[in-house]
């Protein structure tokens, strides 16, 4: 166990070590991979500090000064939110309202958003902020900018938005704390945010009209998350993907079921990507592969591609979806600083990020169903072709005593099961809010947090079913002597220094809580997911 623990240590601090390019926030357009580098400290946000970013965030902010001094009505600066927009706000409270903007929607609930989760949440707004079309000044993106710097994160609750007008509760956490109000965490433990800044020394900033909803009223927290997921699904592609090739050659199965002239026959680019794949780890193409011990394996083996491809497409086209919601202004109204026009609208709709959720959080979950189904013929022996019932290591007398992995087989299809459970849509359960001014929300923040929990589930399947593909092709190799594949013996290699053979009964949790962070974070590299 001490090996493992240093194996795995190694790992993380491997994982944590931070990228030295900066992610510059200027107004061009930043990937995914920008904010979850940032998310994990790999990376850090750089606020553009170039004439002309700052002159045209400022012309912005102006307008709304202008329009005001003109006695302009604007929604949100001088009317009442949502259906209040109808109340005129009187010249003298104007002030006052991004104060009662995030006060009274401070109604979260739920768990915290966890530390890369939060540090997300800041860079997406940060982002869409950037874009010069919200009215706000430069000195709000340098106060957000700062506590990305400074690692000060506000205690978002997650639960509360409905995903339209925008992030409004949970964002409003971001708005208060940069105000010096509620709570933040730093530095390891959870404070008053005034506290924070002042050590950090930062001043508490004064909203100036329309900023509350310049920080409220967008997609932040669901992009953010989104953004996250993302990069979780696509992990969990390629290593169901590698999982898939060791569960094949452990049981003995048909490599040729990949074969590149199949797959051209049906052009779907993802099943032609799982398949490529599967033929290098199994060594297929350099004509290396074992002669089969059947024409056809049961479906879980032999259509792997076709489950595995459809995440696989639905990585690109969601990709799409997240990058542009990234990239956007999506407060409400926006400000146009060139021509000084005011935009009234529905930017802050997450219908996109919604649609992109609900769509990766069913493909993943289809995939671990099959792997869960995968299990099920590793640890049946009617199945398995010659290994073990429930993958057992023991012999002679010991093996009446000691069970395998029947327990791990068992729970891995508890958590399929609960991952299957929430792919129910979130996106089509709009409700009526705000006296139906909101009567069609996109509900993108539910969706966003029902897809990170298919994929917390996802990683302790994966988790498993590692510890499961280990235990095979070690068993496999008493029955046949042929030698793995390069990839698969890197592969194998790697997992039998982490986790030593199940012989005598154990408890698997620790082991799998640390299997799960290596998956989370990726730190495995491509021992478990090279492209290829």
């Amino acid at each position: 166990m001490l090996r493992l623990r240093a194996h795995f240590d190694m790992d993380f601090m491997t994982a944590a070590a931070p990228e030295h390019d900066d992610v510059v926030f200027d107004g061009r357009p930043l990937d995914i991979e920008a904010i979850a580098a940032i998310a994990d400290g790999r990376r850090r946000a750089v606020l553009s500090t170039e004439t002309a970013f700052r002159a045209r965030i400022d012309a912005g902010a102006r307008v709304v000064l202008q329009l005001l001094a003109d006695d302009g009505v604007i929604y949100g600066v001088t009317t009442g939110y949502g259906e209040s927009c109808t109340v005129a706000v009187p010249a003298a409270q104007v002030a006052e309202l991004p104060h009662h903007l995030y006060t009274y929607h401070g109604v979260g609930m739920g768990r915290l958003l966890e530390a890369d989760e939060t540090r997300a949440v800041l860079a997406a707004r940060l982002a869409s902020l950037c874009q010069g079309m919200s009215g706000v000044r430069y000195e709000l993106l340098q106060h957000l900018a700062a506590l990305l710097e400074h690692d000060i994160l506000p205690c978002i609750p997650a639960e509360g938005s409905v995903g339209a007008s925008g992030d409004l509760t949970p964002l409003s956490y971001v708005a208060a704390a940069l105000c010096g109000e509620r709570d933040v965490r730093w530095r390891g433990r959870r404070m008053p945010a005034r506290e924070a800044l002042a050590e950090a020394g930062i001043q508490p900033l004064s909203l100036q009209p329309k900023e509350g909803l310049a920080i409220m009223n967008g997609t932040a927290v669901m992009t953010a998350l989104a953004c996250l997921a993302w990069q979780r699904a696509q992990r969990c592609s390629r290593v169901a993907t590698r999982l898939t090739a060791l569960n094949v050659f452990a049981t003995a199965g048909n490599p040729h079921h990949f074969d590149a002239l199949l797959f051209a026959a049906k052009p779907h680019p993802g099943p032609q990507a799982v398949a490529r794949r599967l033929r290098r780890d199994l060594a297929c193409d350099a004509g290396e592969a074992r002669n089969p011990a059947r024409l056809q394996d049961r479906y879980s083996l032999r259509c792997a591609p076709h489950v595995i491809g459809v995440l696989e497409d639905a990585l690109p086209f969601t990709r799409t979806l997240i990058e542009n919601e990234l990239n956007s202004a999506n407060d409400n109204p926006l400000i146009d600083p060139d021509s000084g026009r005011v935009l009234h609208g529905g930017h802050f709709y997450g219908g996109h990020v919604a649609f992109a959720m609900d769509s990766l959080k069913t493909a993943v979950a289809n995939v671990l169903d099959l792997l869960d189904r995968q299990l099920a013929l590793l640890v049946d022996s009617r199945f398995s072709h010659g290994l073990p019932d429930n993958l057992t290591a023991a012999t002679g007398e010991r093996g009446a005593l000691n069970h395998g992995l029947k327990a791990l087989q068992i729970a891995v299809s508890a958590w399929t099961a609960e991952a299957l459970k929430t792919t129910l849509p979130a996106s089509v359960f709009s409700r009526s809010t705000e006296c139906h001014n909101q009567d069609k929300v996109s509900m993108g923040t539910i969706a966003a947090r029902d897809c990170l929990r298919v994929l917390e589930l996802g990683e302790q399947v994966l988790a498993a079913m590692l510890v499961s593909a280990r235990q095979a092709v070690a068993l496999r190799g008493r029955i046949d002597a042929g030698a793995l594949p390069p990839v698969l013996a890197h592969t194998q290699s790697w997992l039998e220094s982490c986790i030593p053979l199940v012989v005598e009964d154990r408890a698997l949790d620790h082991e799998l809580t640390r299997l799960v962070g290596v998956l989370r974070t990726g730190s495995a590299g491509d021992v478990l997911e090279s492209d290829g």
